[in-house]
């Protein structure tokens, strides 16, 4: 993989897509290439109680409650590398039941919001963001 700049894309139709993403009108448009950075960024996943599939598709032992949240929602957390457990050689082990979460997550919201990520446990996504050009 390069590390050249990547074209973010226009703002107002990323926006438009983003927002019926997550109205669960479409899928989300992430051009993430192979990039598995988020997986592997330190970062707990929130599931939903009516995300079934997802739920159906994780051993619930990793699975713990999301903090100020209603009963029901769950957190997906990281292993001692800061990987996603679902995350497997090829990419995504439950990918076509992977949380909402992950379905519409964008590191191009960062750059285009101003967000710099310090954190060094998510350095491989502030790497990525910074190319979004």
């Amino acid at each position: 993989m390069a590390d050249g700049p990547l074209p973010a894309g226009d703002f107002s139709a990323w926006l438009a897509g983003m927002q019926r993403a997550l109205r669960e009108e479409s899928e989300s448009d992430v051009p993430c290439d192979g990039c598995t950075a988020c997986c592997r960024s330190s970062q707990f996943v929130h599931i939903a109680p009516d995300e079934t599939e997802t739920l159906a598709s994780i051993p619930a032992e990793l699975l713990f409650p999301a903090p100020r949240r209603p009963k029901g929602n769950v957190l997906l957390g990281y292993d001692e590398e800061g990987r996603c457990p679902m995350l497997g050689e090829g990419g995504c082990s439950i990918y076509e039941h992977r949380p909402k979460a992950c379905r519409t997550y964008d590191c191009r919201v960062l750059p285009a919001a101003g967000v710099e990520i310090e954190d060094e446990d998510q350095a491989a996504i502030a790497r990525r963001a910074r190319r979004w050009a």
